[in-house]
């Protein structure tokens, strides 16, 4: 092998590793955040307010090895010596290493303290518990500690009418509008009619339109029609958000695909639903998988139109509605928070990674021609 071949071959592993690398690192800062939703989601109340989930993995840490009470006699005003070291006692609030690596605390007040000898040791805080998913999905009753000391019992909070309310808004609105854009995508590929370049330049320009300037007329249309309220109203909105971007995408996809298999088609007799249900459906699976997880991931994550055309009423409330009400009610409790949003993550993760193979196939639709 020459020189000149050696060092291409050279220059392009380094090119590699440093693509390679770089990918790890992004792939990183997006899964860690994940990672520390889950891990949350499982630690208890106390952990989660003392600790970062990090803590999870074995880390150094200030354990208490000994726990002594200061006698009543104590002068606490003075020099106090417990465990071999003495100090004053906001000396002992900062801690006292000992000679043989040990440290000496005061814990609490000075009245009411207790001293705790601590020693840095490995440790994990795996202290994990089920308990925040039973009291978010079936709304079980739990006990807290006030701040006067008083043990309180609270009902949690039922996710599982939201989830189900989720479920039954964001099936049909993405497969009602995968199936009208695929019809509209195959009009506008592989069938003549007037006006056709200019109603797909309308589709097309469709998607600049804000979401946002349409919510207050639409929302008016449905009030007289008495559709406001119901799932059938939100199918609606988001069937028609939908359209312009299936449509486009579809559309990209229909065309590039090969044209003798139609042509001999027509030529055996058959009508355009035949080749359309029989060809293009079969042909157009990664387009259409490839819509469906951005359809789908778009109407389960969606807050502002379910609040718009649902409503706040519980017993059609969608997840992120009832994620947004219980993070202005319990802002505090992360341990139910995390547990709530990585519950409404598992179907989209679950629908992502099964329809992931379709995925770079369907965003590649109509990209190359050949």
């Amino acid at each position: 092998m020459s020189t000149q071949a050696q060092s291409f071959a050279r220059q392009r592993r380094l090119s590699d590793l440093i693509v390679n690398l770089a990918l790890l690192i992004l792939v990183l800062i997006w899964t860690i955040p994940t990672i520390g939703l889950l891990v949350s989601s499982f630690r208890t109340r106390f952990d989660i307010q003392t600790s970062g989930w990090w803590w999870v993995f074995p880390h150094r840490e200030w354990t208490t090895v000994e726990e002594i009470q200061p006698g009543d006699d104590l002068d606490r005003d003075g020099v106090m010596e417990f465990a071999g070291v003495s100090g004053t006692f906001e000396e002992l609030r900062a801690g006292i290493a000992t000679p043989d690596g040990l440290r000496v605390t005061w814990v609490g007040n000075k009245r009411l303290g207790v001293v705790r000898v601590q020693e840095n040791r490995w440790t994990m805080r795996t202290d994990f518990t089920l308990e925040n998913y039973g009291q978010v999905l079936a709304g079980k009753t739990y006990e807290i500690q006030t701040a006067g000391g008083e043990t309180k019992t609270v009902q949690g909070d039922d996710f599982t009418g939201a989830f189900l309310n989720s479920l039954t808004v964001s099936v049909p609105a993405t497969v009602i509008p995968i199936l009208i854009a695929a019809f509209a995508a195959y009009g506008f590929a592989w069938m003549n009619f007037p006006g056709r370049k200019f109603l797909f330049t309308m589709v097309v320009a469709l998607m600049v339109v804000p979401l946002q300037i349409a919510l207050v007329p639409i929302l008016r249309d449905y009030v007289s029609l008495d559709l406001n309220g119901t799932f059938l109203a939100v199918w609606l909105a988001h069937t028609g958000f939908g359209l312009p971007l299936a449509t486009y995408l579809l559309f990209n996809y229909i065309r590039g695909l090969p044209r003798d298999i139609l042509e001999s088609a027509f030529i055996d007799g058959a009508s355009h639903f035949t080749i359309f249900t029989r060809l293009i459906l079969p042909l157009s699976v990664p387009a259409l998988a490839s819509f469906a997880i951005f359809q789908f991931l778009w109407v389960w994550n969606d807050y502002l139109v379910a609040l718009v055309f649902i409503g706040a009423k519980p017993d059609v409330q969608v997840l992120t509605m009832r994620i947004a009400e219980m993070v202005g009610s319990r802002g505090s409790d992360w341990h139910l928070l995390t547990a709530g949003a990585f519950i409404s993550m598992l179907l989209p993760l679950i629908v992502f990674f099964s329809l992931q193979r379709f995925f770079v196939r369907g965003l590649l639709a109509g990209s190359v021609k050949g």
